[in-house]
């Protein structure tokens, strides 16, 4: 006994010394993390956005008053539009800076100087386009006003980043000092909208090339019709340019035969391309009303990042009281309403980028043709500053019509020749809407505006509402610009842009609305080729199809429509689901009863808790690629890139999937039947489902489980520890991706939602994800979020102020 008393009590002494040495270790780095917080936490408050006191603004002729709500949406009070332009440069650089920054240094090809290698890929690809030498020609031809307002932005944010106590946390983290703001920059900033919007096209072009290349003409036609039949019913008078094709069954026989590899590759993209940027929008005139006022409504569906994209304000000076949302580093509201208009825009969707095939000189590869003779491609040398690494030199090939693309097509050099890389397109003519009185000056100034191509809707304050295009069209000769071609012999090109005077309008319509939500409005009945690749029709025709039936429209009944997830575009889906789930498939696979029920208890909307959603969105796409991969393999064969993606890919889809035709069924050795097949993907679909989801029974698989909103900032992107303190809390979201109203998807869906009548500013309706602030310890970083979340209404004009800053001379 004594011997074990001997060795318990030395051992329970050591185990309470180390105890004691494990809690006072553990208490000292505590203490250290505490501090190091307190430090971070002082250090980060520093650079909060400042809405009190007295500020000198260089260049004011007046003092400007900006009164800031609880929200920190800005009221700016000036004696003059230039003052109030130069107040805008300020406050946007007070909670924006940092945002401003990134949105120049993309477009410049600039990034890689303060994120390294990882950004060297894009800056190649921006430095190539030239937007850095393309900007110094748009300013050279800009009119001297609009040249004044630029310069009265860029004296409003360099006198923040002069007088600023610290400037935004992002600059020291990443260990540089932001330039001034150039007035060339704010061109740089429209550019990359220009790129956002259009320049999407391209892929679709090499695309559609590799495809013209590979396969019978037939064969492409069918897969890449332009419409669809929500579209169709829309417009009839638009007939389709390329409606879809009847089955080219012996060509399609001789591709399935031809591809004897049971597993095809992947050739779906990973990105949905039904997130393509888009947006809706709608006007219902004072003829739907009860009071007889024009209702706009608008949501534009871009990328979901932290902060967001846009920022929002209201303006006030002599003779105009406009609000709305503003891209940071530009001086004018994107959307909006004065006192007498009201301006909402949706993405065209159109093609303005042509890839131009060249022909080199056999003898001499400095060389390509032009008409008879060779001509030498002009050069250009661009230094990209590499953190970490050395300068990267490479050199930009230029031709006649626009830079050589760093990736060639089939083996071959192309050049980009893109409206957005010609100087004469580009102006912002587009400031003007915010002084607009009339709603034939506001339809003017948008058909002569150079701005990304876009559909544009107007409401006024006399309940008259209209819809036209803005932005320069490309008039093309000799082709339609669907795959590349040689344009050496001068029978292929671009004749200009469609003149002002020329662009289509629609004004007080006798239905009493319209709507634009990126589909196809042109066809055989338009002279110009505007696009092949629009969105689907459904949400166009769901917003339609309620305005028609809704009585007396408001302002919440619009966001009600904004916020609508009803989804009759999958119901094809859920058919063909059930259909195989017959009795006797039942019988002998019972366990398919659970499935079945899941699916019949679909509402048909994709809310949070819509059931069966889930299966049936997975199982659409694995039917395209299972049914219409293998007849594309030998496009992938050509081509290592080839992806097919098809705003329209359910027509061709379907028309195999009604027909089952037995000589037409991929893989015939594997499943035998169509309904095989069939049956195969719906249980295929299930078993991806519950394994992204493993401890969710069936019956609980609810939507909001799959449609999360993912917000990030881009620290988060590349240090995911950051993620809790910068990133918008996950949640779950109602709405699906391209066939609801309410189009969201993950990190994409709407940018902002704005309801409002010209002249009835208290009913106005504005809401966006996130905040005002790009400061994580500000109050307004993520305060939208839980309205735009909901779809709860905030006011489009500022409320109550409780900030007021004196900006002075």
């Amino acid at each position: 006994m004594n011997v074990m008393i001997g060795i318990v009590v030395p051992f329970l002494s050591d185990m309470l010394s180390m105890m004691k040495f494990f809690r006072n270790t553990l208490l000292v780095i505590c203490l250290i993390g505490c501090v190091i917080a307190l430090i971070a936490y002082g250090w980060m408050r520093q650079s909060l956005p400042v809405w009190d006191g007295r500020v000198q603004l260089n260049s004011l002729s007046s003092p400007v008053i900006v009164q800031t709500d609880a929200l920190g949406i800005p009221q700016i009070n000036a004696q003059s539009r230039l003052d109030a332009v130069r107040a805008l440069g300020f406050v946007s650089a007070n909670e924006r800076l940092f945002q401003m920054d990134l949105m120049r240094r993309k477009s410049a090809g600039r990034l890689a100087e303060v994120f390294g290698a990882v950004a060297l890929d894009s800056d190649i690809t921006y430095r190539t386009y030239g937007f850095n030498q393309e900007v110094k020609q748009i300013w050279s031809q800009l009119p001297p006003l609009q040249k004044d307002y630029l310069q009265a932005y860029a004296e409003g944010v360099n006198s923040f980043v002069k007088q600023a106590k610290a400037l935004p946390f992002e600059f020291s983290v990443l260990g540089y000092q932001p330039d001034l703001w150039q007035a060339q920059d704010t061109l740089l900033v429209v550019m990359g909208m220009f790129a956002t919007l259009t320049s999407w096209s391209e892929q679709e072009e090499r695309m559609m090339s590799v495809m013209a290349e590979t396969l019978p003409n037939e064969v492409v036609a069918f897969f890449t019709p332009d419409s669809d039949r929500y579209t169709d019913s829309l417009y009839p008078q638009a007939k389709a340019l390329r409606p879809l094709k009847p089955i080219p069954s012996k060509l399609l026989q001789a591709l399935l035969a031809a591809n004897t590899t049971a597993k095809t590759a992947k050739l779906l993209p990973e990105m949905d391309p039904n997130t393509i940027a888009g947006s809706n929008a709608w006007a219902v005139s004072g003829a739907k009303t009860a009071d007889g006022r024009a209702i706009l409504a608008n949501d534009m569906h871009l990328a979901l990042n932290v902060p967001n994209l846009w920022y929002r304000v209201e303006i006030k000076y002599p003779t105009v009281h406009a609000a709305g949302i503003t891209l940071p580093g530009t001086p004018f509201l994107i959307v909006g309403s004065n006192q007498h208009i009201a301006w909402g825009m949706t993405n065209l969707s159109g093609d303005f980028l042509d890839l131009v095939k060249l022909e080199i000189n056999p003898l001499d590869a400095n060389q390509y043709r032009v008409g008879d003779g060779w001509r030498d491609f002009e050069r250009r040398l661009e230094p990209i500053q590499v953190k970490g690494a050395a300068v990267r030199q490479i050199t930009v090939k230029h031709t006649l019509w626009g830079p050589v693309s760093t990736q060639p097509l089939l083996g071959q050099a192309v050049a980009v020749h893109w409206a957005a890389l010609d100087p004469s397109t580009i102006n912002l003519d587009i400031l003007e809407l915010e002084q607009a009185s009339r709603l034939g000056q506001a339809l003017d100034i948008a058909n002569l505006a150079g701005n990304p191509q876009l559909n544009i809707l107007l409401a006024d304050e006399l309940g008259q509402i209209a819809w036209t295009l803005t932005g320069k069209i490309p008039k093309r000769v000799g082709n339609d610009g669907l795959v590349s071609q040689s344009w050496a012999d001068g029978k292929i090109g671009w004749d200009g842009y469609i003149e002002a005077k020329h662009l289509p309008r629609i004004v007080n319509p006798p239905a009493g609305f319209v709507v634009s939500a990126n589909e196809r409005r042109f066809g055989t009945d338009f002279p110009y080729v505007i696009g092949h690749q629009f969105a689907n029709g459904y949400r166009a025709y769901r917003i339609s199809q309620q305005l028609k039936q809704m009585q007396l429209p408001n302002e919440q009944l619009m966001l009600g429509l904004q916020l609508d997830t009803e989804s009759e575009f999958y119901a094809v889906y859920q058919q063909l689901a059930l259909q195989v789930l017959s009795p006797s498939i039942l019988a002998q696979k019972p366990k398919l009863k659970a499935l079945k029920t899941y699916l019949l208890q679909w509402d048909g909307k994709a809310n949070v808790d819509s059931l069966g959603l889930m299966v049936l969105v997975e199982f659409r796409n694995a039917l395209i690629e299972t049914v219409l991969m293998p007849y594309l393999t030998v496009c992938k064969q050509k081509d290592k890139a080839f992806r097919y993606h098809w705003s329209y890919v359910d027509m061709p889809l379907l028309a195999l999937l009604k027909v089952k035709s037995a000589e037409l069924l991929p893989n015939v050795g594997a499943y035998g039947s169509w309904d095989n097949l069939i049956l195969s993907q719906l249980e295929q679909s299930l078993s991806a489902v519950q394994a992204k989801h493993l401890n969710t029974p069936l019956p609980n698989l609810a939507w909001g489980l799959e449609n999360r909103v993912s917000q990030q900032h881009p620290f988060s992107r590349v240090m995911p520890l950051l993620s809790v303190f910068l990133d918008m809390p996950d949640a779950a979201l109602s709405g699906c991706s391209g066939f609801c109203v309410r189009a969201d998807h993950s990190s994409f869906g709407a940018s902002e939602r704005m309801v409002v009548s010209p002249g009835h500013s208290q009913d106005s309706i504005l809401h966006m994800p996130g905040g005002q602030s790009g400061h994580p310890l500000s109050v307004n970083y993520q305060d939208q979020q839980p309205y735009w979340l909901n779809g709860q209404a905030l006011s489009l004009f500022a409320d109550k102020p409780i900030h007021t800053l004196q900006l002075v001379p």
